[in-house]
C-alpha cells in the first residue's frame, strides 16, 4: 500500500502495536534486497535515541535471518566518534537517527555526497516531534535533504493525531500534497479509574493514598508501567511505593535525569521481563516495545488526551489486544479531570492546539548550519525554507533579518568580532567569515533547552546517579538528604560542578528539584470539564466528588464555559478572590501576576496568589467590589507588557532563544558553561539590547516566545474571548468548596507591594505598643 501511493509524502496513522514501523520499512527492504543500491538509501528519524536503538535491534534480526545484503546502523549522541566518521565516509543502507544528529550531518561539506542516493525518510512518532521546535528543526533539515536528493520520499508514522491534515501539511514539501493512510483503529482500550476506598486529598500531586491499591494491581499483572507527569512526582511515588513493597517485588524507576547507565539497566531488566513495575515519566511515552507490559497506570490527571492515549498504548503492545490502563487522580479536582479524559478517550476525541508560524530562532540556527556546509545563495535557501509548512508564509524581509543577524549579530552587536560570523562574497554567495567557526556551531546544534543541571555522584566509587538542577544543588547544605533514582542520599559537597553524596537510607529526604515536563491541561479537556459542570448530576463521578460539586452549586456557582466565575470571601483575616479561568497552569499563573499588579495600582493591597490549571486565588488586605476594571482585555495586555519588561521571564526566554539562535554558545571546545555563567552573559546581552537596540531581532523573538511559552497569554485571550465580558461575581462570607483546595496548594507567590509594607508597619506599631513605647 505504501508503494502504491503517488504523492511525494505519505502519512500512516495506525494504532500502537499495528506494525506501522515495519510497514514504513517494507518498501526499503524490498528495494535493497537485490543488493544493487550503493550508499545511504533510507533515513529513519525518531524523537528518542533509545527508540532508534530499539528499531535497529528489531530490524536487524529479520534482515540477518533472510540473509539480506543490508547494513543497518544508528547514529545518535551515544554513537562513538570513530563510528560517526566511518558512517560519513561509507554510510550504511539504513541509518537510524534523531533530529539533532540529522541537522549535524547536513552541516558537513560532504553532505551532498552522503545523501545523493537517499530515497526515503521515515519520521516515526511524528506527532511528538511536530509539537516542538525539534520538529521545526527536523523539517528544515528535510528541506536540505530534498535539495540534495530531489526524488526523496517522506513517510510519517503516528498512532495519535488530532488533526491529520494539518500534520500532513507539515510533512510534505510545500506545495506538494501528502497522502494519508488510515489503518483499522483496533479495539477500544480497556481504561477506567482506579477504585480506592479512601477519597483523594484536597490538594497535592503525590497520590500516596492510592499506593496500597496500586501495589495490588502490580501483583495481578506481569509488568506495569506507572506514568507520572513530572520527575519529582515519579521520585516521590517510587519512594513511597518501595516503602510499602513488603513482598520486595522487583520495581524500577526511569526518567530523563537519571544516568544513562541507570536507565539502561532498567531497560535491560524490562526487556528480560524481570521487573514487575516501572515508575516512569515521558521517557517511556513513545513506541519502544519494552518487555511484556500488560497494564499502564497514569498517576495524576493526564492533562492531555493525546498523551494519555500514547501512554495507554504501551500496554498489550499488540494490534488485536485492547490496551489496559487505570487512572489515579492525585487530588479531588483531578477526579473530575480523569473522568473527562476517560470520556474523551472513549470518544476518540484527541486534543491539540493549532501550530503557529515557524520560530525564527530555529531558522537562525538553520542558516548557520547551512553555512557550515559551504557557500550558499540567499535566494536558493529562502526558496528551500519556504517549502517547510511552518515557514510557508515567511516573508523575504523576515528571512533577510535572520540572515543579517547570523552575519553581524545585529545593529548593537556588529562591532564585536565574535558575532561577525558570515560574509557575502563578490559573487553574491554567503559563507562563514572564519571556517573555524563551524566547530562551535556544530557543538551547539539543537533546540532542546534543558534546565541547568549538575551531576550527582557517590563520593566513594564515583558512581554516577544522575543529575539535579543547579538551583536545587545551590540550596543544599552538608548533611541534608534528597531522593534520586529512588535512593535517599546525603549531600557531602559540590566539587567541580558535581554533587558528591553518600548513601543515607534512614533519613526523611527532601525531594530533588527536577523540572521535567509540567503539562498544562489542554483547552479541549478544560472545555469538556466545563461542560460536565452544566449537568444536573454526575452519576459517572464517585460519591465524595458528586457531593463536593453539589455543595459548590448550593453555596456559590459552578464555573461555566461562556462565563467567568469570580468568588470573593474572607479567610484567615484576609480578603480572597478566586478566578476560575480554566486556562491552564501557565496562563493562570500569568493571570495572577497581571491581576495582582493591577490590584496594587487600584489600592487593593494584594499580598500573594497561587495558581492551578483551573483557577487563580489571590489574597490581600482589601475586598474586591467590582472585578470589571481588572479584566479589560486592552488593560490586561498592557499590564502584561509592563510586567514582562521588569520580570525575569523575559530574561529566561531570551536566554533560551539566544542559545537556539547561537547568539550565546553554551558548549565550547574548552568546557561547557555553567547555568550561572550562561545566565550572567545572557542577562548582560539582554540589558544591552533593551537599552541600545530595542528593535533587535532577538528581542522580537523573545517577546513572541514569551507570549506563547512561559506566560501562555494566548490561553488568557481565549478565556476572555469565550466569556466575552460575562462575569459572575459571587460575594460570600466563607471559603467555597471549589476554592478550598487552592488554600492548600503549594507554590504560593508573594506580592511585594504596599500591602506588605502596611503589614510590617502595623506589626511594628503593635510591638511598640506592647513595649509601652507607643
Amino acid at each position: 500500500m505504501l508503494e502504491q501511493a503517488g504523492a511525494p509524502a505519505l502519512m500512516l496513522i495506525a494504532p500502537t502495536g499495528g506494525g506501522k514501523t515495519l510497514a514504513g520499512f517494507l518498501p526499503t527492504l524490498v528495494e535493497l534486497a537485490e543488493g544493487l543500491h550503493k550508499g545511504l538509501h533510507t533515513l529513519y528519524v525518531s524523537p528518542l535515541k533509545a527508540l532508534a536503538a530499539d528499531i535497529r535491534r528489531n530490524l536487524t534480526v529479520p534482515v540477518q535471518e533472510m540473509d539480506l545484503p543490508i547494513r543497518i546502523e544508528d547514529r545518535t549522541g551515544d554513537t562513538g566518534s570513530a563510528a560517526k566518521r566511518r558512517q560519513r565516509a561509507d554510510p550504511p543502507h539504513i541509518l537510524l537517527t534523531t533530529p539533532e544528529s540529522l541537522a549535524l550531518l547536513t552541516s558537513y561539506e560532504d553532505a551532498p555526497r552522503m545523501f545523493a542516493g537517499l530515497s526515503r525518510v521515515i519520521v516515526d512518532e511524528i506527532h511528538a516531534l511536530a509539537e516542538s521546535k525539534r520538529g521545526d528543526q527536523l523539517m528544515l533539515a528535510l528541506s536540505r535533504l530534498q535539495a540534495m536528493a530531489p526524488g526523496l520520499r517522506r513517510v510519517g508514522l503516528s498512532a495519535t493525531v488530532e488533526d491529520p491534515a494539518a500534520l500532513a501539511a507539515q510533512l510534505a514539501p510545500a506545495p506538494a500534497p501528502c497522502e494519508i493512510l488510515y489503518a483499522d483503529p483496533g479495539p477500544d482500550p480497556d481504561i477506567e479509574m482506579l477504585q480506592v476506598d479512601a477519597p483523594p486529598p484536597w490538594a497535592g500531586g503525590g497520590a500516596a493514598y492510592a499506593i496500597p491499591r496500586v501495589l495490588e494491581e502490580v501483583k495481578k499483572h506481569r509488568t506495569t508501567l506507572i506514568f507520572h507527569n513530572t520527575r519529582a512526582q515519579a521520585e516521590i511515588f517510587f519512594h513511597n511505593l518501595w516503602l510499602a513493597n513488603d513482598e520486595s517485588l522487583p520495581i524500577g524507576i526511569h526518567h530523563g535525569a537519571l544516568s544513562r547507565e541507570a536507565r539502561q539497566k532498567v531497560e535491560a531488566a524490562m526487556v528480560a521481563g524481570s521487573l514487575r513495575a516501572i515508575v516512569c515519566t515521558g521517557t517511556l511515552d513513545l513506541g519502544i516495545d519494552w518487555g511484556d507490559v500488560d497494564l499502564v497506570i497514569q498517576v495524576g490527571a493526564p492533562k492531555n488526551v493525546k498523551k494519555l492515549v500514547q501512554r495507554i498504548g504501551r500496554a498489550n503492545h499488540r494490534y488485536n489486544a485492547p490496551s489496559k490502563a487505570l487512572l489515579v487522580p492525585a487530588n479531588r479536582f483531578e477526579v473530575v479531570e480523569c473522568v473527562a479524559a476517560l470520556e474523551a478517550v472513549k470518544a476518540r476525541d484527541l486534543d491539540g492546539d493549532p501550530k503557529g508560524p515557524g520560530p525564527r530562532d530555529v531558522l537562525c540556527q538553520h542558516i548557520l548550519i547551512r553555512a557550515c556546509a559551504g557557500p550558499f545563495e540567499a535566494d536558493a535557501l529562502y526558496d528551500e525554507v519556504r517549502t517547510v509548512g511552518a515557514y510557508r508564509t515567511l516573508t523575504r524581509a523576515a528571512f533577510d533579518a535572520c540572515l543579517e543577524f547570523c552575519a553581524t549579530g545585529g545593529y548593537a552587536l556588529r562591532a564585536y568580532d565574535r558575532w561577525q560570523r558570515l560574509l557575502q562574497r563578490a559573487d553574491g554567495q554567503w559563507q562563514l567569515r572564519d571556517p573555524r567557526a563551524s566547530r562551535d556551531i556544530r557543538m551547539n546544534i539543537g533546540t532542546i533547552q534543558s534546565t541547568d543541571l549538575v551531576k550527582v555522584r557517590m563520593r566513594r566509587g564515583q558512581q554516577l546517579l544522575g543529575e539535579v538542577e543547579e538551583e536545587f544543588a545551590a540550596t543544599l547544605t552538608p548533611g541534608e538528604t534528597f531522593l534520586i533514582g529512588g535512593q535517599i542520599v546525603r549531600y557531602d559537597s559540590l566539587k567541580e560542578m558535581t554533587v558528591l553524596v553518600s548513601p543515607n537510607p534512614d533519613r526523611t529526604p527532601r525531594i530533588a528539584a527536577f523540572m521535567g515536563t509540567k503539562f498544562a491541561t489542554s483547552t479541549q479537556l478544560s472545555a469538556r470539564i466545563l461542560r460536565m459542570f452544566r449537568q444536573d448530576d454526575w452519576p459517572e463521578l464517585p460519591g465524595h466528588t458528586r457531593d463536593w460539586l453539589r455543595l459548590q452549586r448550593d453555596v456559590s456557582k459552578l464555573p461555566e464555559g461562556d462565563r467567568l466565575l469570580i468568588e470573593s470571601f474572607p479567610h484567615d483575616g484576609r480578603a480572597h478572590t478566586c478566578v476560575y479561568g480554566f486556562a491552564g497552569r501557565n496562563a493562570q499563573q500569568t493571570l495572577g501576576l497581571i491581576l495582582t499588579h493591577r490590584m496594587e495600582a487600584l489600592g487593593l493591597n494584594p499580598l500573594g496568589f497561587v495558581a492551578t490549571d483551573y483557577a487563580t486565588l489571590i489574597w490581600g488586605l482589601e475586598p474586591l467590589d467590582d472585578p470589571a476594571p481588572l479584566f479589560d482585555p486592552g488593560a490586561l495586555r498592557e499590564g502584561l507588557e509592563v510586567w514582562l519588561q521588569g520580570n525575569a521571564v523575559m530574561k529566561r526566554t531570551f536566554k533560551a532563544s539566544a542559545n537556539i539562535a547561537q547568539l550565546i554558545q553554551r558548549n565550547t571546545p574548552q568546557a561547557k558553561k555553567t547555568g550561572r555563567q550562561s545566565a550572567f552573559s545572557s542577562d548582560i546581552l539582554y540589558d544591552t539590547l533593551v537599552k541600545y537596540d530595542p528593535d533587535h531581532l532577538m528581542l522580537q523573538i523573545t517577546a513572541e516566545e514569551a507570549l506563547r511559552g512561559l506566560v501562555d497569554f494566548g490561553r488568557i485571550e481565549e478565556m476572555l474571548s469565550r466569556t466575552a465580558g460575562r462575569v459572575d461575581h459571587v460575594v460570600l462570607d466563607r471559603v467555597t468548596p471549589l476554592a478550598a483546595p487552592l488554600l492548600l496548594e503549594p507554590g504560593r507567590v508573594p506580592v511585594q507591594g504596599r500591602g506588605r509594607e502596611r503589614l510590617v508597619e502595623e506589626q511594628a506599631a503593635r510591638m511598640l505598643e506592647e513595649a509601652g513605647l507607643a
